[in-house]
């Protein structure tokens, strides 16, 4: 480490520099020592975008300024619900590293939670509350100072109920039906965050809007405004309870972390009863397939990751029924298996260095790759099956019953097989499930990259499903047998790409789980995106990212309602502006659309090529 100390020297000062002065300077470190290659990179491009969405709540305060107890609200809820989407959130310092020091539960939770506050989220975070005492300039001075105080009161709020929150699920995730619990809280959130607008539609009466708006300020959130608003008594009240509320938090999640430390000592989560039946031994793949279903049924993070991919596909459909629209009901069933494939192909990192098993037995490769589809498939295929065919029937859709019959196995055949070539090609290491701690959100795999393979499967398996739909396209039922074909051929032919990758290159995937990606020359003759400078490789991944708003939402889209007159204005800033402005609003959208698109391909090949 930078600063070269101990866990033992760290205990010695603690009367002098305090458990909270050595927090940071550790925690300083770490994040200075990780700041490389792609994650400096992923680092920075998240930083900017933060700093343009807190910049935007300023907006509001100036410009909206009814709207600021939501927009706060955004925060707070991105702060509990982000660590637990990315599993569990930032642990570089874990309580269970502090056990033996000679300090009280209380005072590493203080120091850790001094830690917590180093880093870039907290310092975009508080530039968003910046819009508090931005707003309470509308009340004199007196609304500044007291907006100062209610903004670092609403940090420290904001990050206790995270930790709060993601300490008491870590302890929570016990058992089997915990955490299908909190996959399903999960997956539901993930849906109302897409199509939460419907029952808001269907239900926004008047009285509706008054309890939300009252719910809004009432939430932690919004206690700054409510301060700020507030005569000096009222709002010195409301700074006191708030001061009261970090306290108690405080106080909690000192208790939360002496337990995990405890449950961790004693061997985290409590072992199985009884003895498992052994799978009668017929074909090395059916015994593979009888134990990745055992897997799938103990191990928490791939019930909670089930959890999040079912619910979801059954909430995301049904809330548009709520302003009666079935058309996506019969659908559920295909939702569910590209979710259920989004989360599942890290299925070799997940499991760690166990695939040294699999090495150590001649020839096992095969059967380990056929045996991990043919449980996926069990696993997966019936629930999607009954998911399809009852969703079809209480729909009422009877269009949908040759796409549904058609897609169904092909995108089920298609995405067995993709996992495994996804999980031997694009691996992304973790740690070994006995070693992942007192919380079993977090699975150690880099969150950015197991992000990008988990989009790169919401991308690839419906595209499997390509051919299905021309083949409905010119004749209702021709997609049946095509699904199938489609289907068995993805099975098969990603399955054979997938364990001739594994006997080829199974030595390599086990070092990079054991040991990272190894640090490798590059040629000097070509050069990808990690290769340019820092500020380049942030502005190419930022007009990759935001590129697409301008050309197709603010432009593309808008240019189509102009020309087939359509009169729905929604969210498109061109058509919201006078008739002799709205023309040259489009075009500008578009043409900023393409020099982002221009820049982020023509920059890396200018540099490329460069002596």
């Amino acid at each position: 480490m930078a600063d070269s100390m101990t866990l033992g020297q760290i205990g010695t000062p603690l009367g002098q520099t305090g458990m909270a002065h050595v927090m940071i300077r550790m925690r300083l470190a770490l994040l200075r020592n990780s700041l490389r290659g792609d994650r400096a990179t992923n680092l920075f491009s998240g930083v900017l975008i933060g700093v343009v969405l807190a910049i935007g709540t300023i907006t509001v305060a100036v410009l909206w300024p009814d709207y600021l107890p939501l927009t706060l609200t955004i925060w707070l809820t991105g702060w509990i619900f982000g660590p637990i989407f990315i599993g569990g959130g930032d642990e570089t310092l874990r309580p269970e590293y502090f056990t033996m020091l000679p300090a009280t539960p209380r005072r590493v939770a203080a120091g850790l939670l001094a830690g917590a506050f180093v880093g870039p989220a907290p310092l975009v975070t508080l530039l968003a509350l910046l819009s508090l005492p931005v707003y309470g300039w509308r009340h004199g001075f007196a609304g500044v100072l007291i907006g100062l105080v209610a903004a670092l009161a609403a940090l420290a709020t904001m990050v206790m109920i995270s930790r709060v929150v993601v300490a008491a699920l870590g302890l929570f995730v016990r058992s089997r039906a915990t955490a299908a619990i909190v996959g399903i809280v999960m997956g539901t959130t993930l849906a109302l965050c897409g199509n939460g607008w419907a029952p808001a539609v269907a239900f926004g009466t008047g009285d509706t809007l008054v309890w939300t708006e009252v719910l809004v300020r009432a939430l932690p959130s919004g206690w700054g405004v409510a301060a700020v608003e507030a005569s000096w008594p009222l709002a010195l009240a409301i700074l006191a309870a708030n001061g009261a509320v970090i306290v108690l938090l405080l106080l909690a999640w000192a208790a939360l972390l002496a337990r995990r430390v405890a449950s961790a000592a004693r061997g985290g989560v409590p072992a199985r009863r009884g003895t498992p039946r052994p799978f009668p031994a017929v074909g090395g793949a059916r015994i593979v397939a009888a134990k990745e279903l055992r897997v799938w049924w103990r191990d928490l993070v791939r019930i909670q990751l089930l959890g999040i991919a079912f619910s979801y596909a059954l909430v995301f459909p049904l809330l548009l029924v709520t302003i009666d629209l079935w058309i996506m009901v019969p659908f559920v069933g295909l939702i569910a298996v590209v979710m259920a494939a989004a989360v599942s192909a890290n299925l070799y990192g997940a499991d760690g260095t166990a695939l040294w098993l699999t090495l150590m037995t001649p020839g096992a490769e095969r059967a380990d790759v056929r045996g991990r589809q043919l449980a996926w498939l069990l696993a997966i295929g019936p629930a999607a099956t009954v998911l399809t065919l009852v969703g079809t029937a209480v729909s009422g859709q009877t269009w949908a019953w040759p796409w549904v019959l058609g897609l169904l196995p092909a995108l089920l055949g298609g995405a067995a097989g993709l996992i495994v070539c996804f999980a031997v090609n694009s691996l992304v290491p973790g740690t070994d499930p006995h070693k992942r701690g007192g919380n079993p959100l977090n699975t150690g795999a880099d969150e950015s990259s197991e992000t990008g393979l988990a989009w790169l499967t919401l991308i690839a398996v419906p595209s499997i499903g390509l051919p299905t739909a021309a083949a409905i396209l010119l004749h209702p039922w021709a997609g049946v047998p095509v699904g199938l074909l489609t289907g068995a051929l993805g099975v098969w032919g990603f399955g054979k790409i997938a364990y001739r990758r594994l006997e080829s290159h199974g030595t390599e995937l086990l070092t990079l789980m054991k040991h990272g990606p190894a640090a490798q020359p590059k040629p000097t003759d070509k050069r990808t995106t990690a290769d340019l400078p820092l500020k380049h490789r942030i502005a190419v991944i930022f007009c990759y990212s935001v590129a697409w708003l301008p050309t197709f939402p603010q432009g593309v889209v808008p240019m189509t309602f102009k020309i087939f007159g359509v009169e729905d204005r929604l969210w498109f800033l061109a058509l919201h502006l006078p008739s002799a402005w709205q023309w040259p609003t489009i075009i500008f959208m578009i043409t900023l659309g393409f020099l982002m698109y221009g820049y982020a391909i023509l920059i890396p090949m200018r540099i490329s090529s460069a002596p």
